[in-house]
C-alpha cells in the first residue's frame, strides 16, 4: 500500500501538483500494485483515499463549494462591497463577481482546488488500471462495485472542473513520461468519455441498500450513477461558452434531443425503481445536519466529511454571532438568497421559510433570532440548530455537501421529457415536487398553466429548479446550459431595483418589519404581500425595524451581482502558477 502511496505521490510531483517535500519514502516490504488490486481489503481504502483530494483545505471543502456557484440569480456571496462595478479585492469577490484574473488570491497556489482535483483523477486512474487488471470484476461484485465507485468519482471531478474552467487536460490514465504536460481537451471529448464510464460503472454498482456498502449515502450507488449521467448529458447537450462563442456542441452524438433521451432513460429507472423516496422537504435536510447517512430517502449521493472537516454549514447554514447553546463556532451566512426571492416564492410554499430567512442568531448567551438586513439574508436548509452534535472546530463543521438528491432526479426527467414529448407527458413528474412544497389547489392551477405548452413548461422547469435548489450551488450551471446567464442575472439586478423601492411586484409589500422575540424564537410580521404598515403599527408588543428601501438594498451593491459580462465570463481561468508550470502546453486564451 506505502509504495502504491508513493508511486501515486511521485507521479502527483512529477505533474507539479504536489511538491517534493510531501514524499513518503517506502518501504522495501511495500506492497506490490498487484496485490493491492487483488486483495480487498487494501483495494477498498485506496479507492477510499480519493475521498482525501475532496476534503483537502483548499479543494472542495475550503474553495470550490463556497466560490462555485456564486453569484447567480438566487444566490450571492454576502457582505460585498458597496462598490458598483469596481470590486477589485484579488480574491473572493471577483471569484463570484465573474471577473477573476489568473492570479487570484484565493486560488493561484499549488495546492489549490484545480491541483486536488488533478489528484483526484490521478488516484482514480491509478485504482481503475490496478482494479481492471487484477479485480477480476467481471465475475467479483465486491471489485466491480470498487471499479464503478471510482470511475463515478472520477466523473465528478471532471464534471465539475468543467463546470469551473470549460476544457481542461483530459487525464484518463495515469501519468507518464509523455503525458506529463498536456494542453486543454475539448470538453466534448470529456463529456463523451463521462458518459461512456457512467454506462459502464451502472453495472458494476448496486442500487441503495442492495448491498452493506450501498446502505450509505456517502458510499457510490447506481441510483447515483444514473443521476450524475443524467446531469451530465444535459450538461453536454446544453449550451456553454466556447472559444468562438456561447453555442451547443456540433458534435452530432452530444445533440440535444440525444441528450435529452439519455436524461429521460436514466432518471426514469431511478423513478421506476423505487430505491429512493421523496420525504418532506425539511426532511431532507435535517437529515443532512444530523449527519443521517442511510440510503433509500431523498439523498442519493454526499460528499463526506469528518465531524472536524468540512465548510459547509459555515458557508451556507444560518448565521451565529458567538458560540452559544447550538455550535461552538460562529460561522454560517456567508452565502445567502438574493433578497428578492423570499418575495417570490408563493406565500404558501414551504420551501421558502426554509430556504430564505431573515434573521441570525445574536451575541447572547444564550442566543436568541435577531433580523439581519435586506440586503443580507441567510439560507436555511441548513443550520447549527438542527444538529444532534455540538461543532467544536472553529474552522470546520463536518455536514456532508449533498451532491444530488431525488428532487433533482424528478425535475430532469420533467425537463427531457418535455423537450422530447411535451408537457403532458412531462407533468407527472414536476408534480411530486410541488405536492409537498404547495397546497392540492395551487398545485393544479399551476400545473394546467404550465402545461399550455412546451415554452410554458420550460419557464416552469426554470422556476421550480431556482426554488427548489436555491444555495444548492445547482443554478449557475442551469442557466448556463440554458443559455440565461445574463438574462436570469439582469432579470435579478431589475427585481432587486424593484423591491428597494417597493415597485412592480413588490409594491404591495410594508416599509418596516414589526417584530417580537418569544424566548429566542422571533415573529414576524410585514414579510408577506399585502400585510401593511397600517396594521403592523398597531400589533401589541411589537418592535419596528425600517426594512426595505433603497438605502437598505443600494444600487451600488445590486450592480455588484456581476463585474464583468456573465456571458464572456462563464468560467474561471486557469490559474497562473499551473500555466508557469505546465510547459507552455497550457493559456487562457
Amino acid at each position: 500500500m506505502k509504495q502504491f502511496i508513493y508511486k501515486s505521490i511521485l507521479a502527483l510531483s512529477l505533474a507539479g501538483i504536489i511538491t517534493s517535500c510531501e514524499l513518503d519514502t517506502p518501504t522495501q516490504s511495500a506492497t506490490d500494485e498487484s496485490v493491492v488490486f487483488s486483495t480487498y481489503a487494501l483495494a477498498e481504502p485506496a479507492v477510499m483515499g480519493i475521498h482525501q483530494s475532496f476534503s483537502e483545505t483548499n479543494s472542495y471543502r475550503g474553495r470550490y463549494i463556497p466560490y462555485y456557484g456564486v453569484n447567480s440569480d438566487i444566490e450571492w456571496i454576502n457582505n460585498m462591497p458597496e462598490s458598483g462595478t469596481g470590486i477589485v479585492d484579488g480574491g473572493k469577490y471577483e471569484l463570484t463577481g465573474y471577473s477573476a484574473s489568473s492570479t487570484n488570491t484565493q486560488m493561484n497556489t499549488l495546492d489549490n482546488a484545480w491541483a486536488k482535483f488533478y489528484e483526484g483523477i490521478e488516484r482514480a486512474n491509478l485504482c481503475i488500471r490496478g482494479l481492471r487488471a487484477y479485480g477480476n470484476v467481471q465475475v467479483n461484485s465486491d471489485f466491480a462495485q470498487l471499479l464503478g465507485e471510482t470511475l463515478t468519482l472520477r466523473a465528478v471531478i471532471y464534471l465539475d472542473l468543467i463546470k469551473g474552467w470549460g476544457d481542461v487536460p483530459a487525464r484518463f490514465e495515469p501519468i507518464s513520461s509523455e503525458t506529463l504536460y498536456l494542453p486543454r481537451t475539448d470538453r466534448d471529448i470529456i463529456y463523451k468519455q463521462l458518459l461512456a464510464d457512467l454506462k459502464e460503472a451502472e453495472d458494476l454498482v448496486a442500487w441503495p441498500n442492495e448491498t452493506t456498502i450501498t446502505k450509505s449515502t456517502e458510499r457510490i450507488n447506481k441510483a447515483f450513477i444514473k443521476g450524475l449521467r443524467a446531469r451530465v448529458a444535459l450538461y453536454a447537450g446544453g449550451y456553454s461558452q466556447r472559444a468562438d462563442g456561447i453555442r451547443l456542441s456540433t458534435d452530432p452524438e452530444l445533440s440535444a434531443d440525444k441528450m435529452y433521451t439519455i436524461a429521460k432513460e436514466e432518471c426514469l429507472d431511478i423513478i421506476n425503481k423505487g430505491s429512493n423516496r421523496l420525504g418532506t422537504f425539511e426532511e431532507n435536510f435535517r437529515n443532512l445536519c444530523q449527519d443521517n447517512v442511510v440510503a433509500g430517502g431523498e439523498s442519493l449521493w454526499e460528499i463526506p466529511f469528518a465531524d472536524g472537516r468540512g465548510r459547509v454549514l459555515y458557508t451556507f447554514g444560518i448565521k451565529h454571532q458567538l458560540a452559544d447553546q447550538y455550535t461552538g463556532q460562529a460561522q454560517g451566512g456567508i452565502n445567502g438568497p438574493l433578497p428578492y426571492l423570499f418575495y417570490d416564492y408563493d406565500v404558501e410554499d414551504v420551501r421558502r421559510d426554509i430556504t430564505c430567512i431573515p434573521y441570525e442568531w445574536s451575541k447572547e448567551n444564550p442566543s436568541k433570532q435577531q433580523l439581519r438586513s435586506l440586503k443580507s439574508w441567510c439560507f436555511g436548509k441548513l443550520r447549527y440548530e438542527w444538529m444532534k452534535r455540538k461543532v467544536t472546530s472553529t474552522n470546520d463543521d463536518g455536514i456532508n455537501w449533498q451532491y444530488m438528491r431525488l428532487a433533482d432526479v424528478y425535475l430532469m426527467a420533467a425537463e427531457a421529457i418535455n423537450e422530447l414529448e411535451g408537457p403532458a407527458n412531462a407533468a407527472q413528474y414536476l408534480k411530486p415536487i410541488l405536492d409537498r412544497a404547495l397546497p392540492t389547489a395551487k398545485v393544479d392551477a399551476y400545473i394546467t398553466v404550465a402545461k399550455a405548452s412546451k415554452d410554458a413548461f420550460k419557464k416552469a422547469i426554470v422556476d421550480q429548479r431556482a426554488f427548489e435548489f436555491a444555495g444548492e450551488s445547482l443554478r449557475k450551471a442551469d442557466l448556463i446550459r440554458w443559455n440565461l446567464l445574463k438574462t436570469k442575472l439582469d432579470e435579478a439586478k431589475s427585481k432587486m431595483t424593484q423591491l428597494a423601492n417597493r415597485q412592480g411586484a413588490y409594491s404591495d409589500l410594508p416599509e418596516k418589519l414589526y417584530y417580537k422575540t418569544t424566548g429566542e424564537n422571533l415573529t414576524i410580521y410585514g414579510l408577506n404581500h399585502g400585510e401593511t404598515d397600517a396594521i403592523g403599527i398597531t400589533l401589541s408588543g411589537y418592535d419596528n425595524v425600517s426594512w426595505i428601501s433603497a438605502t437598505k438594498l443600494p444600487a451600488t451593491l445590486i450592480n455588484s451581482l456581476y463585474q464583468k459580462n456573465p456571458d464572456q465570463n462563464q468560467y474561471w481561468p486557469i490559474w497562473q502558477t499551473f500555466i508557469d508550470n505546465s510547459n507552455g502546453m497550457l493559456t487562457n486564451n
